[in-house]
């Protein structure tokens, strides 16, 4: 169990993503979500939300295959890197220390009991704007880009894991980050586990991978500044021929704003109103959803997607005809 005192992990500093369809992906990180591109080296473009304090937000790269690449957590201090380091080496799963690369310094690198690859790093490089993008306001990183869906910066992550327990237990027992929601389920075990850092309700969260497989990737989220962002957010993706999965509307979990959308790459992207509900008492203890309780739906009565359980990435053999047969009913 996590030590309540520590807060060891500031924040989800930036997150790689691959993509078969380099081009029409970055024209919707770019110019559909008003994210700006800082930096092109080989096959990756490095973009950032508007209000993100560091260089970038988000790597994205050319690749055969779509999903998750690395994952990098900035630490609260150099001693907080260095205790999560030791604890991370203690377990088994670090990999070493990396050479400071765009917008961070020394990193070390590691990976959770799924195989998902990630970093901990604490020096960075805070975004410097240029007449294009100074902001009027100093205390904002960058100027509000006004048009597209005005992504302001990264929100929270979520892995699909073959263990959701294990994985669990890392970042509560190696990570010490705090759990605040989890699904139970009849048979033991957990079907998704919510997993926070600071006062935002989570950061991190797990969710079973019905395939088996290791490693895959659900989506990750970007922060709009209200629930009618998100609705226009709806509008842009549909005028633009973007996939609109599920939303807008509002989890029962953890009581999220959502919109899902698939980017052309295929990843699962949520656009997410998550803010508007802290975690301020120092003593809340996690609140538990059973399979009964889950399968009611989303906060208003809405059923989960049927695709949300089924359409993960990279893509398994036939997921196209997998995804189909969820919408149609006929998922396992």
């Amino acid at each position: 169990m996590a030590h309540p005192e520590n807060f060891d992990l500031a924040h989800m500093g930036a997150v790689e993503l691959f993509t078969p369809k380099f081009e029409e992906s970055l024209h919707f990180f770019r110019d559909l979500l008003a994210m700006r591109e800082v930096e092109r080296i080989g096959d990756s473009a490095y973009l950032r939300c508007w209000d993100e304090y560091q260089r970038y937000s988000l790597k994205l790269t050319a690749s055969d295959t779509n999903g998750v690449g690395r994952t990098l957590y900035r630490t609260t201090s150099e001693d907080a890197l260095q205790r999560r380091v030791a604890a991370i080496e203690k377990a088994g799963l670090g990999h070493g220390w990396r050479d400071p690369e765009v917008g961070v310094g020394p990193s070390y690198e590691f990976e959770d009991p799924d195989g998902h690859l990630m970093a901990l790093y604490h020096e960075t490089e805070h975004y410097v704007p240029d007449d294009e993008d100074r902001p009027a306001l100093k205390n904002q990183a960058a100027a509000y880009p006004g048009r597209g869906i005005n992504v302001r910066r990264l929100d929270h992550i979520n892995y699909l894991a073959s263990d959701v327990t294990a994985c669990g237990e890392f970042w509560s027992d190696v990570m010490m980050s705090r759990e605040s929601e989890r699904v139970a389920l009849d048979d033991g075990g957990y079907g998704a586990r919510w997993f926070r850092f600071h006062q935002k309700s989570y950061d991190v969260v797990y969710s079973a991978d019905w395939t088996g497989e290791r490693g895959r990737f659900h989506h990750f989220a970007f922060a709009p500044d209200s629930r009618e962002d998100i609705l226009k957010a709806a509008d842009i993706c549909l005028e633009n021929g973007i996939y609109i999965e599920y939303g807008p509307y509002k989890h029962a979990i953890n009581q999220t704003f959502f919109l899902y959308v698939w980017e052309p790459g295929g990843n699962r992207i949520e656009f997410a109103n998550a803010q508007a509900r802290l975690i301020l008492d120092p003593d809340w203890p996690v609140v538990e959803w059973s399979e009964a309780e889950r399968a009611k739906g989303q906060a208003w009565g809405m059923k989960t997607v049927a695709t949300f359980h089924t359409h993960g990435t990279p893509f398994v053999a036939n997921q196209e005809e997998i995804d189909r047969a969820a919408l149609e009913g006929r998922a396992h």
